[in-house]
């Protein structure tokens, strides 16, 4: 098998369109069947939402947590998540899974935890891909993608798109069967 991976100059929300495009071109050449895209406002998650649309596909988009940067509070936009849910994706904003309670003892407490030490090590590979890895365990964890099946995933250095990966799923129960199987784009810095 030969693929290709695309490197990105810079990181950010320049790349989203290239994205895009490149994981539309992996669904019609390989046929893979779920996609998983981070979207924290819904701008990027509705890119993806619209550009897939007709592609037949089980699109997921995650989102931050309630409460991630305030209590109380959500950072997706209300008309842009209507939007996605109009384009037939789905939605689902949970807890992520290096960022919960070990960042607030380490906080409270200093000390490096395991998901913390797990988070950095991904973040070796960009923060994309450590994204990429932990939305895959949520949405597996909601029940909205099969564990075992290879998934199409994509996230951002900070806003927009930047970052394709291909990702075996498993359930964050199951996290050292979660396997990172291609990288078709992420930023080179």
């Amino acid at each position: 098998m030969e693929k290709t991976t695309t490197y990105f100059e810079k990181p950010g929300p320049e790349n989203t369109a290239r994205c895009l495009e490149i994981v539309k071109d992996n669904i019609a050449r390989f046929g893979y069947r779920h996609v998983v895209v981070a979207s924290t406002t819904g701008v990027t998650g509705l890119v993806f939402a619209e550009g897939l649309k007709d592609g037949n596909v089980n699109l997921v988009i995650v989102t931050h947590s309630h409460g991630f940067r305030e209590p109380n509070s959500s950072e997706l936009n209300p008309e842009a998540m209507e939007k996605i849910r109009a384009a037939g994706a789905v939605i689902h904003t949970g807890t992520m899974i290096t960022h919960s309670l070990e960042t607030a003892l380490a906080k409270k407490f200093g000390g490096v935890y395991p998901t913390l030490l797990v988070a950095q090590s991904l973040r070796r590979l960009g923060e994309g891909i450590k994204v990429c890895c932990e939305m895959v365990m949520m949405a597996a964890d909601a029940g909205l993608i099969p564990e075992g099946e290879e998934i199409v995933t994509v996230a951002g250095t900070g806003r927009g798109a930047d970052t394709v990966s291909v990702i075996r799923a498993a359930a964050s129960k199951r996290f050292l069967d979660l396997r990172v199987l291609e990288i078709a784009a992420k930023p080179r810095g």
